[in-house]
């Protein structure tokens, strides 16, 4: 936006810290061992996140987030480095067994700075502001990077950030090219202490300019939907589409950037299908076809894994999220409804058996996440050898198992294992084999299953045991939408099973929900996100059967929403209740990212209500979400695909 670059101007003292210090080098790829034992504990022990525990025997004197932290930072008058990532992210785990158990780097951070730990999954609006204060900085400073994870800052001790990277190698020369954690906590160490008035000065522009970023702008508010901002969204996906492999971003020049499944896309995409348009059925097919082959879908135990490695969703990055899942779940429902091709519903009951294997909770509800790694090393749990694959399978059924997962090939993963992977269409393959699709797929479950068994003997990657409410909605509609559209019973009941497990452990007596439940405990105020996708959750199942009681819910948990979240100025919803802890300022969005923007489904929440409750003030409500997001689709059409969709069932027909 303009904003940046005027901010960009305003102070030569910027231009002066930043001299002082080195760039973020981004992630980058090797192996390390196990992680060794050190006798200290932190402030992180009294913490229920996974992820904040694992830190909680560093040698970094780790404390959470909270005003206690932040008034210490105050008191000593020291910058505050903080970290942020979640358990099931890999370089999260590197960068740990680095940087944060080194003692030498755990002295120096200790004595310096105010060091905080934050699990981005629990805290995300912590996450939120100064992710997007990195992504600032990289434009300002014209680094060519982006964000992710782990997120590493520095704030001034008011928490206003400085300086900003991802992942840092120990020490200079660890990674060709990137500058050593160490050094670089040298550098900003010194320049505080030599500099203090620079450094605030710079933080004050990239403060006002995330704010800018993340406030929603102050410019005027369109007062219609405009009819094209549909065709815009459309138009620019069509634009970014990789029409050979699926996908969205594809670049020529950089074959390897990571692919992500993009679910508000392809929710986009189908709401536009369902409606007759054959340009975004090829779209949303020859993504989910591709993706639905690649090594991204685990066609041993179902379900899908974070993002490709590469344009061709051959190689994952292999955490499997919960929010994934569930979005994708309905995704492939929603396509298997258009087209009726068998290898989308085995796609949706893959997801729903792994979901149900690995994440289901005692008593309904969903964990988060599996990790990537296993033994310290990422892939390790779903890479097969040849012969391991030979010795799991008869003759006979491994000469098929290979002609269709192209295992008599070269070796797809590290140049050593393989990844099973279709190279060709469900439909190709199956006519090389003589066989129909249904066919195949009969044929490869029961060598699929094998293979799975043989696999659960491994060490399994570690399970984020955290139930999040956002992501549990997600779920829940994943499996209600399933249960209508496959004619499932089982599947609906799944999805009542972990809304009624929500709705009695993470809300309170006052009807406000809780963020995280971990241990037998609820805690941390819920945020938009969890509002909306628990309530997208309640209307999916009122759809599948019908029952009032489902459409009550919704209708209730949305009037706390807009009690606590409604911006009753300019329309929409602010990210954090009206009561929540002061952060540097309050936050409002509705870009769709990995998961949905809490507007987006809101506007989509509410247009269902008011017909379906007979709450015509619902609708206006909504009108006024989506004119709130109207600079944006402007600008950025495919920015909010989801409020799209809202912006296009209430545009005047």
């Amino acid at each position: 936006m303009p904003t940046i670059y005027r901010c960009c101007l305003r102070t030569a003292s910027y231009l002066i810290l930043f001299s002082c210090t080195v760039l973020l080098i981004s992630n980058a790829s090797a192996q390390h061992g196990d992680q060794k034992q050190h006798e200290h504990t932190n402030a992180l022990v009294n913490e229920s996140s996974p992820y904040l525990l694992m830190h909680a025997h560093n040698p970094v004197d780790w404390h959470p987030w909270n005003d206690e932290t932040l008034a210490k930072a105050k008191a000593e008058s020291k910058p505050i480095f903080l970290s942020v990532g979640y358990s099931s992210c890999h370089w999260c785990h590197v960068m740990e067994r680095e940087s944060f158990l080194d003692e030498e780097i755990a002295k120096f951070l200790n004595e310096n700075f105010i060091c905080i730990k934050v699990d981005r999954e629990e805290r995300p609006d912590v996450d939120e502001i100064y992710m997007e204060s990195l992504n600032v900085f990289n434009q300002m400073m014209r680094t060519g990077r982006g964000g992710g994870w782990p997120l590493s800052m520095f704030l001034t001790p008011e928490a206003r950030p400085f300086f900003g990277g991802t992942y840092f190698p120990a020490r200079d020369g660890d990674r060709q090219g990137s500058p050593g954690f160490l050094g670089v906590i040298k550098k900003l160490d010194n320049a505080w202490k030599t500099k203090p008035d620079a450094v605030k000065s710079s933080a004050k522009v990239l403060t006002e300019v995330t704010q800018a970023q993340l406030s929603g702008g102050d410019e005027d508010l369109p007062t219609a939907i405009q009819s094209r901002w549909v065709a815009d969204a459309l138009e620019s996906l069509t634009e970014s589409h990789d029409q050979q492999f699926g996908g969205f971003g594809f670049s020529a020049a950089s074959p390897n950037r990571p692919k992500f499944p993009e679910a508000s896309n392809l929710m986009f995409l189908s709401y536009l299908a369902e409606g007759g348009n054959e340009s975004a059925k090829a779209m949303l097919e020859n993504t989910c076809q591709r993706m639905l082959m690649g090594g991204i879908y685990d066609h041993l135990g179902g379900g899908f894994h974070r993002y490709s490695v590469d344009r061709f969703w051959a190689i994952p990055h292999f955490e499997k999220m919960l929010y994934d899942n569930g979005q994708l779940a309905t995704v492939y429902a929603q396509l298997y409804q258009l087209t009726k091709a068998p290898e989308y519903k085995w796609a949706v009951e893959g997801i729903l058996r792994s979901v149900s294997r690995d994440l289901a909770a005692p008593g309904g509800g969903f964990y988060s996440a599996l990790d990537a790694e296993s033994e310290g090393e990422e892939g390790k749990y779903y890479r097969w050898e040849k012969s391991a694959l030979q010795a799991a399978l008869t003759d006979e059924e491994f000469e098929f198992y290979a002609s269709v997962y192209g295992i008599n090939a070269a070796p797809n993963f590290e140049n050593e294992y393989y990844a099973p992977q279709l190279k060709l269409p469900f439909e190709s393959t199956a006519k090389d084999a003589n066989l129909s699709v249904e066919q195949l797929l009969e044929k490869v479950a029961p060598m699929n299953a094998k293979l799975l068994k043989v696999r659960e003997e491994r060490i399994a990657p570690a399970t984020d045991k955290k139930i999040l409410t956002e992501w549990n909605g997600m779920m829940i509609r994943g499996f209600a939408d399933a249960g209508r559209i496959l004619e499932s019973p089982s599947y609906v009941e799944a999805a009542v099973e972990a809304a009624e497990f929500v709705l009695k452990s993470l809300r309170n007596k006052e009807g406000r929900l809780y963020r995280t439940y971990t241990n037998g405990e609820a805690q941390l105020n819920g945020y938009l996100t969890d509002y909306a996708n628990l309530i997208d959750g309640l209307i999916a199942i009122h759809r599948a059967n019908g029952d009032q009681r489902w459409l009550e819910e919704a209708v209730a948990l949305q009037k706390v929403q807009d009690q606590w979240f409604e911006d009753t100025d300019k329309g929409g919803y602010f990210y954090t209740a009206s009561d929540h802890q002061t952060l540097l300022f309050r936050t409002k969005r509705a870009i769709d990212g990995a998961v949905p923007s809490g507007n987006s489904v809101s506007a989509q929440n509410l247009i269902y209500l008011a017909d379906a409750a007979g709450m015509p003030e619902f609708k206006e409500k909504a009108k006024r979400v989506v004119l709130s997001a109207g600079n944006l689709i402007d600008q950025v059409p495919t920015a909010a695909p989801r409020m799209s969709i809202a912006a296009d069932a209430l545009k005047e027909k």
